[in-house]
């Protein structure tokens, strides 16, 4: 046996003690191809990185259920305590996405042969995250905004104190807006690696997906800057004198 058939045989089967066992290491790494079987080398780094995200997309969606349960609740130091793991998962999740532009386009697509007429489009944790943020709207609407009685405008502008509805919205416009940079930050690896002119596996062009990374779970939370901008150089004035003292 060559040393790199015994490094796979101690990676593939490692001797397993009691922290192996509470982590079930044994079923985790047995969830990759066989080594011998990749179809590159890299093939082991899709596969890691894409389970990986599906493992924080399951904590993120658990996360969320418990974040409703507590506006449910009006205990909003722990809706944003969890919104803030929620926040570094995306932020992770979106890093860890780097790793994959090590591959060079060639490699890629010998992977990318192996998918069947998968794409990520079909990923389970990212088609129910999407279903989430309805759910979310709802809640914070009912407990914090009293049904729509509560303006957002109130909230950013007439009123504004800082309070607990504030530190929510923000921490909602923050869960949407990193929603929509990892789907940009996908975007680009699949521009680097395929190409955006290119079809998916579905045979559809694969610039398709921009539509999606254009929209926005919280339009309202987004509209009230520019209706504020608005106002507020109603008030104080488009043009004003330069602070320079030049014309």
């Amino acid at each position: 046996m060559s040393k790199k058939q015994a490094y796979y045989k101690m990676i593939e089967s490692p001797e397993m003690l009691d922290y192996g066992v509470y982590l079930q290491c044994d079923k985790l790494l047995s969830c990759q191809k066989p080594l011998n079987d990749l179809a590159t080398s890299d093939e082991l780094q899709f596969q890691i990185v894409h389970q990986t995200e599906e493992l924080w997309m399951k904590l993120m969606a658990f996360t969320l259920a418990e974040i409703m349960d507590y506006m449910a609740q009006k205990q909003s130091h722990r809706v944003v305590t969890l919104f803030n793991r929620v926040h570094r998962l995306q932020r992770m999740m979106i890093e860890q996405l780097s790793v994959l532009e090590t591959m060079s386009p060639k490699e890629y697509q010998q992977i990318r042969l192996q998918l069947g007429n998968g794409s990520g489009q079909e990923s389970p944790g990212f088609r129910t995250l999407l279903k989430m943020p309805k759910d979310l709207w709802d809640g914070f609407n009912e407990h914090y905004l009293d049904n729509g009685k509560i303006s957002i405008s109130s909230i950013y502008d007439e009123e504004y104190c800082h309070d607990d509805k504030y530190a929510i919205a923000e921490a909602l416009i923050e869960y949407d807006e990193l929603f929509q940079l990892f789907r940009w930050r996908h975007l680009f690896l699949i521009h680097r690696s395929i190409g955006l002119g290119s079809d998916s596996l579905k045979g559809r062009p694969v610039d398709l997906l921009q539509s999606g990374a254009s929209k926005r779970f919280f339009p309202e939370l987004w509209e009230i800057r520019s209706e504020m901008t608005n106002r507020w150089g109603s008030a104080y004035g488009k043009v004003r004198p330069s602070i320079s003292g030049k014309s």
